[in-house]
């Protein structure tokens, strides 16, 4: 029985599908609501299919060539030329669950307007069977991928040995890498791309002409929406997959090392020695039926809360998962066994993967302290844009730098915890714990660009203000829930990192890593100092881009006579509403409705992120090849140390310190009190906050997150080339 227990895995991949399939029926078949809804929906998915689709073309090539290479170089012995195969699964998966997560995201974020018009509830339905789309196409391909080809090359190359199984793993890497070479493209041309919108509208819009960022009139509106999805849609989930698919490999890699031992063979169930191989792949389907039952909890009432909804639904699904897991670890696992002198124990294994969990969940509420609408760092920088940008700018710094400190520390502890009751493959599960449930957690992140792109449309549509409260209640939870993903994906990153690092010293028998060799000790410097170069290869693509796009912007405002005149009469019955002005300003007003030259800002911001993308991920990929090759494996150890120590701090100072910025600005938009007076939307402290967003925009949206893949790119590459590096 034990045996057949991996043919019910890809079963489990295949149920995620099926979830995916009905719900995304479902959210096609909800009411799209008003002809100008739909106007505004079509040219949002119209603008965001656009680009996915000029950015696979630039990634078809890649994908080709890169798997060409890896099949000739591929070590026969060691390896095989269906690496090369892997690695096109991989990639292809990858971009279909992008493909996949943003088409419904776009049809999602209309219907949740619409549902809006009349419930709360139903509004927080559809946004988050958006979502969930994207989290269970994530999850359902990557188990289905890793355990179908882990079958296939188990029957070709067997699974007798320890060096059998490492040689089925090693070719099952280049799956791996092929996703994390899409997620890196995806994140850094999406990030490109919302966020050369982003600052388009919010500087040109809010600042020059005092309108807000989904207002009609402004011409970077849609391209925004759209970015909305290409970054935060699109470009989380590659992440998420990415370390999802890196963590059950690496996990894989050195529970290979426990094959032969008395212990295994004489377990519960007779897998040929496999169980602790199997494990990730197991404990990743489980993750998929508990994700599942967490979605049919998350409801809210009308004037209920929607954050404590979502919370119900992850939070069930976690208590689920950590009773699934005692039971599955006690069942696969032996109750204690010996490796190289140290006594495992099955309850060890499960405490790890708990500490993994624990660390996750942790990290997120760090994270929400610090970037949350409200708390004490984001107040610290509300304060400071009394006088200015300038001493915004320096709270966010601050803040941001401050908030690496308590992360680390929980990734410090959750490392040493894991290690001790599991050693290595103690580290590597407690990663897979920390994405067991990444269906629900990757839905609960997605329904947040949904409920935006909601607010955004029915701001452009002129619904009701009723309507745009309720979305903004939505969109308000959906920042929290974005703040929490980033949490869980720069945690996830590390132990996925770490996990990936231990695979490679295995596999390219390394022993130890020594910073008093010179070798290693430069390449230890070299990979701190490459998230440095990457971050601002991809700020100042953004800057470039962001240029294009506010003289895109300012050319329509000046040389397109209806939006001239319509910005006119706005200034002119600031304060006022719509029907307190007088019927000619009304017409003015109108007439200029459909006049902006949305495609323009759309084809500007597809153009500039697929143009320069390119540059930082190809130093992503060649880095730790030419180390390998020049410097020898011990150097490239030193990179991979030195890329994750920095890539991890970097990662959560800008993301955290976009996120504080991002809220502060928010928090004006309803008004602060600072020393006994009060500041509003428009006032000159807003306008620094504005600024100040601008800034953490690429920080958050862009480099951050991007950071994330780099790290765990180059410890995949490294995996596949340590065969090559051994001996």
């Amino acid at each position: 029985m034990g045996q057949n227990l991996l043919y019910v895995v890809p079963v489990l991949g295949v149920l995620g599908l099926l979830y995916v399939a009905w719900r995304s029926a479902w959210v096609s078949k909800q009411e799209v609501g008003t002809e100008r809804m739909h106007r505004i929906a079509k040219a949002i998915s119209e603008g965001a299919m656009a680009f996915l689709k000029a950015e696979y073309r630039v990634l078809a090539v890649f994908v080709a060539v890169v798997a060409v290479l890896l099949a000739v170089s591929a070590d026969a012995q060691k390896s095989s030329w269906l690496v090369g195969v892997s690695f096109l699964i991989g990639a292809i998966s990858s971009a279909l669950a992008g493909f996949i997560g943003m088409r419904v995201a776009t049809k999602a974020n209309v219907r949740t307007t619409n549902a809006a018009r009349t419930s709360l509830g139903k509004a927080l339905e559809v946004a988050f069977a958006g979502g969930s789309v994207m989290g269970m196409g994530v999850v359902g391909l990557g188990v289905l991928g890793l355990s179908i080809l882990f079958i296939v090359y188990g029957n070709m190359f067997g699974t007798g040995t320890a060096e059998d199984v490492t040689r089925v793993i090693t070719v099952l890497t280049g799956f791996s890498f092929g996703a994390s070479s899409i997620a890196l493209f995806a994140r850094v041309g999406g990030g490109i791309y919302t966020k050369a919108a982003d600052v388009g509208a919010d500087l040109v819009g809010k600042v020059e002409a005092g309108i807000p960022e989904d207002h009609p009139l402004n011409p970077a509106t849609i391209a925004d929406n759209v970015g909305d999805n290409v970054g935060d849609v699109a470009g989380m989930g590659a992440d998420l997959f990415e370390s999802y698919v890196g963590s059950i490999v690496g996990t894989m890699v050195l529970g290979a090392a426990f094959i032969g031992l008395t212990e295994f063979q004489g377990a519960a169930l007779q897998m040929n020695g496999l169980n602790a191989v199997l494990l990730p792949l197991v404990l990743a389907g489980v993750g998929i039926v508990t994700s599942i039952i967490g979605t049919f909890f998350v409801k809210v009432k009308e004037g209920g809360n929607p954050q404590k909804a979502l919370n119900t639904g992850e939070l069930l699904s976690s208590a689920v998962m950590l009773a699934a897991t005692w039971f599955v670890v006690k069942w696969m696992m032996p109750a204690t066994w010996a490796f190289n002198g140290t006594e495992y124990s099955s309850t060890g294994i499960f405490f790890a993967v708990v500490i993994g969990l624990l660390a996750g969940l942790g990290i997120g509420m760090i994270t929400e302290f610090y970037t949350g609408t409200g708390t004490r760092p984001v107040k610290s920088i509300v304060n400071q844009s009394v006088t200015g940008s300038a001493t915004n700018i320096i709270a966010g710094l601050g803040v941001g730098m401050q908030s690496t400190a308590v992360p680390i520390l929980i990734l410090a502890a959750g490392i040493i915890g894991a290690y001790h009751f599991g050693g290595l493959y103690g580290i590597a599960i407690a990663a897979v714990g920390m994405l067991s449930n990444l269906g629900i957690q990757l839905a609960v992140d997605a329904y947040g660009p949904i409920a935006d792109n909601a607010g955004g449309v029915a701001e452009m549509s002129e619904l009701p203000k009723e309507v745009r409260a309720r979305t903004d209640k939505l969109d308000a939870v959906g920042n929290t829930t974005a703040a929490i993903g980033k949490g869980f994906a720069i945690g996830s990153a590390a132990l996925t990192a770490l996990a990936l690092f231990a695979a490679y010293m295995q596999v390219a028998q390394v022993n130890v890593i020594d910073v008093s060799n010179p070798q290693v000790m430069a390449g230890l410097l070299i990979g701190s100092m490459l998230p440095f170069l990457f971050s601002s290869m991809a700020m100042d693509a953004v800057g470039k881009a962001a240029m294009d796009m506010i003289q895109e912007v300012r050319r329509q405002f000046n040389d397109i006579p209806e939006l001239k005149k319509a910005l006119d009469v706005m200034r002119k019955n600031d304060g006022k509403e719509m029907d307190e002005w007088s019927e000619a300003d009304r017409n003015v007003f109108h007439a200029a409705d459909g006049k902006a030259e949305y495609g323009r800002c759309v084809e500007i911001s597809t153009k500039a992120a697929i143009r320069q993308m390119i540059l930082p991920g190809l130093l992503a990929v060649l880095s730790p090849v030419l180390i390998g090759f020049l410097g020898g494996k011990e150097m490239l150890g030193g990179l991979l140390a030195g890329v994750t120590s920095a890539g991890v701090l970097m990662a959560i100072f800008q993301s955290n310190a976009g996120g504080a910025w991002d809220n502060a600005k928010k928090m004006f938009e309803g008004g602060v009190d600072i020393n006994g007076k009060t500041y509003y939307k428009g006032s000159e402290p807003h306008k620094a906050a504005v600024v100040g967003d601008t800034v953490g925009d690429p920080f958050k949206d862009t480099s951050g997150p991007s950071l994330n893949i780099l790290l765990k790119l180059m410890s995949i590459v490294a995996l596949i080339l340590a065969p090559l590096l051994a001996g």
